[in-house]
C-alpha cells in the first residue's frame, strides 16, 4: 500500500473511510426491508420471536468479536490497515447471506458480517479523530454517521425494489450488492495516509511528521501548527510510554473516568431505543395499521429524515457542545418513547394472529392514534439524529489517550454491540410479550442517559486530543462545570511564532525515544495516563 500516491485531504480521507459506516447501513437494512416481505416469511417459515431476535442480532454478536479483536490489530497494524482486514471478512460474510438455505447460514453470515463491522465501527472513529485537525473533528467523524445512514437508505430501497422479484432471488438479489461498498472502500484504502498518532506511538517519527505535515499544511513541515501540534504528541506519548501497561491502564488513576466515558455513551446510545426504530420500524407501523408498500415507504421516510437531521448536524457539531447534545437528545428521546407508548397502551387493540400476519406484532391502533405512533416515532429519529447518534461516536473516540485509543474505541465498540446484541433479541419477543411497555422502558433508560451524561462526561469540543488527557486528571473540574473550546494550541502556535521571531530553531523533528518530558504538558499528560 505505500508505493501508491497519497491523497492528504481531511475530508476525501473521511469520505472513502467511512465507506466502513456504510457497510453497517447497507447491513441493517437488508434485514429491516426484507423481514416484512412475502418471500422472507415464506422461505424461512415466518420466525417469529426469538428466532427473528437471533437472526436480527445475528450482526450484533459477530460484531462484539470483532470489536474485541479491532484493538490489538489496530495497535499492531495500523487504524487503516486493519479496516482492510475487516473487509476480508464482509466479502466472505456477504457470500454466505447470498447462497444461504436457512436461518442456520443466514445467521452464521451475518455474524461473519458483523465481524467486519465491529473493526470498522470502532477504527474508523480512532482514524478519523486521529487525522482531523480540532476545529472539524465533530464535522470529520459525523462523515461516518452519515455514511451509515446512506448506507441504510440506499439498501432500504434496493431490498424495497427487490421485493418485486419472486421467490427466494428477492433477498439474494438485494444481499448481493453488499459487495459493492465493500469492493469500493478496498480500492480507495490504499490512497489514504496512515494515522500520524499511530505513526508516532509505533517510533516511525519522521514519517509521522511529514504525514501530518501533508494533512495539517500543505506539506511544510514548519508550519507552526505542525510544529505546536507535533511536539504536543510527542510530550503526551512519551508520558503515556512512562505509564503503567497492560489493561491496568484502563482503569489506574483517571484513566477509570475515561473508560466509563467511553463505554458508557456507546452503551446509551442502543439503550436509547432508537435503533429498535431503525431496524423494527416495519413492525412498529404495522402496529400503526400501515402494511404493504405504504409501510415500506412510510420506513424509507425515516431513513431519509435520519439522513437530512444529521446532514443539518455536519455544519453545527463543531459549534455545539457535545455534552449539550448528550443531554437533551436523551429528554427528547424519552419524550417520544413516552408518548409512543402511552398511544399504544391507552388506544390499542389485540390482534392474536397477527397484523399483516406477521407472528411478532399482536397489537394495533388506528385513526388519531396511529397518526400519534407515526410522527412521534418520525420524531424519535430526528431527535436522535441530531444528537445520540453522531454524538456518541464522535465522544467516545475523543476521550482515550493515544496510548489507549484503539483498544480504547473498541471497547467502546463492544459495550455498543452487546447492547445491541441483547435488544436486538429481546425487541421481536418483547413485542409480543409486554407491547407497548417496550417504549415505556426505553423512555427510563432515556432519562438515566441525560443523568450520568450530566455528572460523568467532561465537554471536549474544540480540544486537542492530547488536552482532553486533562479532563480526567486528578484535580479537573467536574464535568457539568466544563465549558466548550478553551484550546491551549492557539498559545502554542503563538509559542513557537515568537520563538521563531527571536531566531531560534523551530522545527517538527523526530525524537529518540529516551523518554524525556516537557513542563506542564508531559505532567498534566502522564497523570492522566
Amino acid at each position: 500500500m505505500a508505493r501508491l500516491p497519497k491523497i492528504t485531504n481531511t475530508y476525501f480521507m473521511a469520505i472513502v473511510a467511512t465507506v466502513g459506516g456504510m457497510l453497517f447501513g447497507f447491513d441493517i437494512s437488508s434485514m429491516s426491508a426484507i423481514v416484512i416481505t412475502d418471500q422472507y416469511i415464506q422461505y424461512f417459515n415466518n420466525p417469529s420471536g426469538v428466532t427473528q431476535g437471533a437472526i436480527g442480532s445475528a450482526l450484533a454478536a459477530g460484531s462484539v468479536i470483532g470489536s474485541l479483536m479491532a484493538g490489538p490489530i489496530s495497535d499492531k497494524w495500523g487504524r487503516r490497515d486493519s479496516i482492510m482486514f475487516g473487509c476480508v471478512w464482509w466479502l466472505v460474510g456477504t457470500a454466505v447471506q447470498v447462497s444461504t438455505n436457512g436461518i442456520g447460514s443466514l445467521i452464521a453470515g451475518r455474524v461473519l458480517n458483523g465481524v467486519c463491522v465491529g473493526i470498522t465501527s470502532s477504527q474508523v472513529p480512532v482514524y478519523l479523530a486521529e487525522i482531523a485537525q480540532r476545529d472539524s473533528r465533530g464535522r470529520i467523524i459525523i462523515i461516518q454517521q452519515l455514511a451509515i445512514e446512506w448506507g441504510i437508505l440506499i439498501m432500504y430501497f434496493i431490498g424495497y425494489g427487490c421485493s418485486k422479484i419472486p421467490g427466494s432471488a428477492s433477498f439474494r438479489t438485494a444481499w448481493g450488492t453488499q459487495f459493492i461498498p465493500c469492493v469500493l472502500l478496498m480500492i480507495g484504502l490504499p490512497f489514504l495516509p496512515r494515522s500520524p498518532r499511530w505513526l508516532a506511538k509505533v517510533g516511525r517519527d519522521e514519517e509521522a511528521i511529514q504525514t501530518l505535515a501533508d494533512i495539517q499544511a500543505g506539506g511544510n513541515k514548519d508550519d507552526p501548527l505542525v510544529i505546536a501540534e507535533w511536539e504536543e504528541i510527542y510530550t503526551v506519548l512519551v508520558a503515556e510510554r512512562e505509564a503503567v501497561q497492560g489493561w491496568r491502564k484502563f482503569f489506574i488513576n483517571g484513566m477509570w473516568k475515561r473508560t466509563l466515558a467511553g463505554m458508557s455513551v456507546q452503551a446509551w446510545q442502543q439503550m436509547s431505543g432508537a435503533n429498535v426504530i431503525v431496524y423494527y420500524i416495519g413492525y412498529v407501523f404495522l402496529m400503526a395499521d400501515l402494511e404493504g408498500d405504504i409501510n415500506l415507504i412510510s420506513s424509507g421516510i425515516q431513513y431519509a429524515l435520519f439522513i437530512i437531521f444529521t446532514t443539518v448536524m455536519f455544519f453545527f457539531i463543531d459549534r455545539t457542545g457535545r455534552r449539550t447534545l448528550l443531554i437533551w437528545g436523551a429528554i427528547g428521546m424519552a419524550v417520544c418513547h413516552f408518548v409512543v407508548g402511552g398511544l399504544l397502551g391507552t388506544y390499542s387493540e389485540s390482534v392474536p394472529e397477527g397484523v399483516g400476519g406477521n407472528a411478532n406484532v399482536v397489537i394495533k391502533v388506528t385513526g388519531s392514534p396511529a397518526h400519534g405512533v407515526i410522527a412521534f416515532s418520525y420524531l424519535l429519529i430526528i431527535v436522535y439524529a441530531l444528537t445520540l447518534a453522531p454524538v456518541a461516536w464522535i465522544y467516545a473516540a475523543e476521550v482515550w489517550s493515544l496510548g489507549t485509543r484503539a483498544t480504547g474505541m473498541s471497547l467502546a465498540a463492544v459495550a455498543n454491540w452487546l447492547f445491541n446484541f441483547a435488544l436486538g433479541l429481546f425487541t421481536p419477543p418483547g413485542f409480543l410479550n409486554i407491547k407497548y411497555k417496550v417504549f415505556i422502558i426505553f423512555g427510563v433508560l432515556c432519562i438515566g442517559a441525560a443523568i450520568q451524561a450530566f455528572f460523568t462526561y467532561p465537554e471536549t469540543m474544540g480540544k486537542t486530543i492530547e488536552e482532553i488527557e486533562t479532563l480526567f486528571a486528578k484535580g479537573a473540574p467536574p464535568a457539568w462545570k466544563t465549558k466548550k473550546g478553551g484550546s491551549r494550541l492557539d498559545a502554542e502556535i503563538q509559542n513557537v511564532l515568537e520563538r521563531k521571531e527571536r531566531g531560534e530553531d523551530v522545527r517538527a523533528e523526530a525524537h529518540h525515544h529516551d523518554g524525556g518530558e516537557k513542563g506542564e504538558v508531559a505532567a498534566e499528560a502522564k497523570e492522566s495516563v
